[in-house]
């Protein structure tokens, strides 16, 4: 009975979903499969089961994430950059996005993502861009 526990307890680890952070100039889009570089732009998808797909651009990732290759409600976590904060995995969901012809993304989407609304108001009117919300950008992309 010990080592049906112990068994238990390391496929329950095992399957823990977690995002990871990108590593760029390493990681490939899983997408487009181009080297991942710009720092500000990016996105990741982690599903329940604690599989990871790292993409260089948020219209990579959402063309997957609407694909039906996975379940939307499968994923455990929706993430995107932060423009403001290279690097930064936040929730897709509640970040703030801004869309212009001025935004020099990796694969085009023309799309950043800001986590505090008060970060894109300075963009927004550099870049002329429009605001959008997270149904809007999936809706954007099928």
């Amino acid at each position: 009975m010990r080592i049906i526990g112990i068994l238990t307890l390391f496929a329950c680890i095992a399957c823990k979903s977690e995002p990871e952070p990108i590593v760029f100039g390493k990681d490939a889009c899983h997408a487009c499969k181009m080297m991942m570089t710009d720092h500000k732009f990016g996105a990741e998808l982690v599903t329940k089961k604690g599989k990871v797909y790292k993409f260089d651009d948020l219209n990579c990732m959402l063309n997957y994430y609407n694909s039906g290759k996975e379940k939307v409600e499968d994923f455990e976590y929706v993430l995107v950059i932060d423009y403001t904060q290279p690097e930064k995995l936040i929730d897709a969901k509640n970040a703030f996005y801004l869309k212009s012809e001025a935004i020099r993304s990796p694969m085009a989407s023309e799309v950043a993502a800001f986590e505090q609304y008060n970060n894109l108001k300075s963009f927004k009117k550099e870049w002329s861009a429009i605001e959008m919300s997270w149904g809007e950008v999936v809706s954007q992309f099928k």
